[in-house]
């Protein structure tokens, strides 16, 4: 029986657009503004064989708007069904994950570049028990991230996300572009792969991202999901921040 790892990765990584939404102001209103150092983050990703949360707090001592360090926490759980093969009785897993990992972002003009590494901490659960899965029970691993925004034109964005850990070992990446629309908020297709030595997912799909609405900034994304299960579907995700 395969385990629909890939989907796990997804929880971790939907909150790795934190790193990339942070809309550049001009220099005054900058230079005026307080200086934030936290950002709060949480959301969910569902589709027909899982459901995700995450939440989380990006801390960054020197501002959220400067290169320097970066500390990310976050913590996520779910559950999913595994693909049962004919004659065998579907398996749902359950999961939790915890991350500690410090980085660096870098800035440019128009480019904005994240890298980090550090622990990650996963508990997996199936039920019925499903004692042949090397997921099964706690795990210790490593995960490293990149996360990439780009503005080539004022109303023009790009962003690139990439996950993995040694736990499986798993992967995660996002793609996406996007257009600025009536100065308030990003729109424009997304693309997703992931997964594990036995499973891919791929998404194809839409995302809104910057909605400042009530002190906080949302973002959605919903699209078609197919993997390598012969499982096909709609995605669809939302999340929201909040800078102090």
């Amino acid at each position: 029986m395969r385990r629909v790892v890939g989907v796990i990765v997804a929880s971790w990584l939907a909150a790795g657009s934190a790193w990339s939404v942070e809309d550049a102001q001009p220099a005054a209103s900058a230079a005026a503004a307080p200086q934030l150092t936290r950002l709060y983050f949480a959301g969910a990703d569902l589709w027909r064989n899982g459901a995700f949360a995450h939440a989380g707090l990006l801390w960054s001592p020197r501002g959220l708007d400067t290169e320097g360090f970066t500390l990310k926490l976050l913590l996520a759980t779910g559950a999913y069904r595994n693909h049962a093969e004919p004659g065998q009785p579907e398996v749902v897993g359950s999961q939790l994950l915890g991350a500690v990992m410090p980085g660096w972002r870098f800035k440019f003009e128009k480019l904005e570049f994240t890298g980090a590494v550090g622990l990650d901490l996963q508990h997996h659960r199936f039920v019925p028990d499903d004692p042949a899965s090397r997921y099964r029970g706690s795990h210790a691993g490593v995960r490293g991230g990149v996360d990439l925004w780009y503005e080539p034109a004022p109303n023009l964005m790009l962003a690139a996300n990439v996950s993995a850990s040694t736990i499986g070992p798993s992967y995660w990446s996002r793609t996406a572009a996007g257009v600025r629309l009536l100065d308030a908020v990003w729109i424009g297709p997304e693309l997703h792969a992931l997964g594990d030595p036995t499973y891919r997912q791929y998404r194809v799909g839409a995302h809104v991202t910057g909605l400042k609405l009530f002190r906080y900034e949302w973002s959605a994304g919903a699209g078609y999901v197919t993997d390598s299960d012969r499982r096909r579907g709609p995605y669809v995700r939302f999340g929201v921040l909040a800078r102090r």
